[in-house]
Formats: C-alpha cells, structure tokens, sequence
C-alpha cells in the first residue's frame, strides 16, 4: 500500500481561512456591484439551514458567515484528503486547483443550490456564471491547491510540519 501524506490541520485551517475570506469578499463585491446591500450574502447563506433568518439579520449574518467557514473547511478537507492519496495534485497546483475550482462550482451550483432552492437554482447569465467560476476557480481552488500542495511537497521531502 501506498504511503499517504499528512497535511497538517494548521495548514487546512489556514487554507479554509484563506479562501473562505476570499470567496466571500467575492461575493460582497458581486452584491455591491448588482446595487444590493452585501449584507444580504451572509443573511442569505444563514437561509439555508435558517428559514427565518431575514427576520433577525443580526443572528443571520453571524450564521451566515459561521456557515460559510464551515462549508469552506469541508471543501478543503476533502482536497487535503484527495491529495493525501493522490499526491500527483500536489505537483500541479495550478492545474489541479482550476479543476477543483470546477469540481466545487458544479457541485455547489448544479446539486446543493437546486436542492435547496429549487425554484431558484439553477439560474445561469453570463456575467453571474463568469463570477462563480472566478470565485471557485481562481479564489478558491487555486489557493485551496497552492497551500495543500505546498505542505504536501514539503512532507514528501522530509520538511517538518509545524502544527
């Protein structure tokens, strides 16, 4: 069997954060340039599990936001579990990053989104599609990669993971 690599929970918390700031700094941008209040992005995440959550928008933009982080660790998590078992990712990140990028969009927008929402989703233009895949390829995945790869590599060379 294979040796697996360890990916150090440092590293997986640290990517989480990385994109997850990003991917939703994104999505404040997005709302502000549709001349909505960018607010409503964390309201809305809290509104999947929430029903209610437009009702007590203080509560919700702390769920919202608490969702998200969640959401982003489990994305994350998985990558750095991929990796550990096909450690080829690590060597392509840019690569690898793009297509989890993909992976991530679709699943996001063509399965959890339509099941939540299904009167909504899915809904597709072309200024919005480009901005989902921005976010998931270049701000997510891409940086997802980098940071997962770059401690799987250093494990593979003897590195020292510092948790």
């Amino acid at each position: 069997m294979k040796p697996t690599v360890h990916i150090p929970m440092s590293v997986i918390l640290q990517a989480t954060a990385i994109a997850g700031v990003l991917d939703l700094l994104s999505a404040f941008v997005y709302a502000l340039l549709e001349g909505r209040n960018a607010l409503i992005v964390p309201i809305g995440i809290a509104s999947a599990i929430w029903p209610g959550a437009k009702s007590s928008p203080g509560a919700a933009i702390v769920v919202g936001v608490l969702l998200h982080f969640a959401i982003m660790l489990v994305m994350v998590y998985v990558f750095a579990l991929a990796v550990r078992f096909w450690s080829k990712l690590a060597s392509q990140p840019v690569l690898a990053g793009a297509a989890y990028g993909l992976l991530l969009w679709a699943t996001m927008y063509l399965v959890v989104l339509p099941l939540r929402w299904p009167t909504v989703f899915p809904h597709f233009t072309g200024t919005g599609v480009m901005e989902q895949m921005f976010s998931h390829v270049v701000l997510v995945g891409m940086p997802v990669a980098w940071l997962i790869g770059n401690s799987a590599k250093a494990a593979c060379l003897g590195v020292p993971a510092h948790e």
